[in-house]
């Protein structure tokens, strides 16, 4: 299992695990849509036969005393991709989370549009996934849903900086994945996957339940690079899904 994740680790870092020549092609549609990503590689193997699958419908939760997502990220340059899956930022030295006892540090963050995770069975209109690594290579994922509404001024830069095309970089300066998050950081908790190939298990998520709005003008923008690039929700399988107090 570590050096599974170990290896997820390297994925969701550079958006892929292996060279471009050496790694098979996935898509959301076609014949390498997410139906078929078990069958495109063995080491894709969980996305058909994993039992800790996500995204998941976030519903019937338990209610718990669990401890507040302590988040300690730092302002500063960072890198944004467009990656051929998804537009991601990385940067140069963002900070970490704690949560209890467990340390993580910011690796990077992407986006997906509609969101992958659904409450109650809807989808918001994007979501941000922020990955985390711990010490051990273990990985931890903050999801911050994104809804169309009022411009928000932190999240507006990332938008107007959208590389256009697959591969194309570009430096963002001053970055604070602080002032990206929602006032409120209750969460829902659960042990999942990567939502993307290999879709190693093993990953501990964290969905803020209080979305963050945007304007529709930048939602466009994503979705005229990327109209749809979630993966559909996977079956629980009998985890329980935590919710904050």
């Amino acid at each position: 299992m570590r050096l599974q994740v170990l290896a997820a680790a390297l994925f969701v870092a550079t958006g892929s695990a292996l060279p471009a020549q050496e790694h098979p092609h996935w898509s959301y549609e076609g014949a390498a849509a997410p139906d078929h990503w078990g069958e495109l590689e063995k080491d894709y193997a969980p996305c058909k036969l994993g039992k800790e699958q996500s995204p998941v419908d976030i519903r019937d939760t338990k209610k718990a005393d669990l401890p507040p997502i302590a988040f300690a990220y730092t302002p500063g340059p960072a890198e944004i991709v467009n990656n051929g899956h998804t537009v991601q930022v990385t940067p140069s030295a963002g900070g970490s989370i704690r949560v209890g006892a467990s340390e993580y540090k910011l690796v990077q963050f992407h986006l997906h549009t509609p969101s992958e995770e659904r409450i109650q069975g809807q989808p918001h209109a994007m979501v941000a996934h922020f990955v985390h690594k711990n010490a051990a290579g273990n990985l931890a994922v903050v999801a911050v849903l994104l809804d169309g509404g009022r411009e928000s001024g932190a999240w507006k830069p990332i938008f107007e900086s959208l590389p256009g095309g697959e591969g194309e970089t570009r430096a963002l300066t001053g970055v604070d994945p602080a002032r990206l998050l929602p006032r409120g950081l209750g969460y829902f908790t659960f042990l999942g996957s990567l939502t993307t190939p290999p879709c190693s298990e093993g990953v501990r998520w964290f969905v803020l339940k209080e979305p963050v709005t945007v304007s529709p003008a930048d939602i466009a923008a994503f979705q005229k690079l990327y109209p749809h690039n979630a993966r559909p929700v996977q079956p629980l399988n009998g985890r329980t899904i935590e919710e904050s107090r």
